[in-house]
């Protein structure tokens, strides 16, 4: 099975940035579109960013619009989330999921397999 681990999360004030990872292990993400999630306390999972498998189609939320940025390495089999301008309203538990497609995009993906999360605190 799939295993997803996520890094790179911590405490940063407003204004500032981090990059998560999202490391696979057991399989090649090649197939895979990723998506990044995040839950903060009290609220619904939303969905943050998405990058198809090959890297060509990428989208996101409108509440992180201009200020994240979704990549992968296939090659090194992670994908990364950098996160700039961060706000308060960005803390929350950030978890990255696969799911197999043969498209080129994330649409109608269904995300089978996920990370066990890392916590992501703005705050001064």
């Amino acid at each position: 099975q799939l295993q997803l681990v996520e890094s790179g999360g911590g405490l940063v004030q407003p204004g500032g940035s981090l990059r998560l990872s999202c490391a696979a292990s057991k399989f090649s993400l090649d197939y895979y579109a990723i998506g990044w999630f995040r839950q903060a306390p009290g609220k619904e999972r939303e969905g943050v960013s998405c990058i198809s498998s090959s890297g060509g189609s990428t989208n996101y939320a409108d509440s992180v619009k201009g200020r994240f940025t979704i990549s992968r390495d296939n090659a090194k089999n992670t994908v990364y989330l950098q996160m700039n301008s961060l706000k308060p309203e960005d803390t929350a538990v950030y978890y990255c999921a696969a799911g197999f497609t043969l498209r080129n995009h994330c649409s109608g993906v269904s995300f089978g397999s996920w990370g066990q999360g890392t916590q992501v605190t703005v705050s001064s």
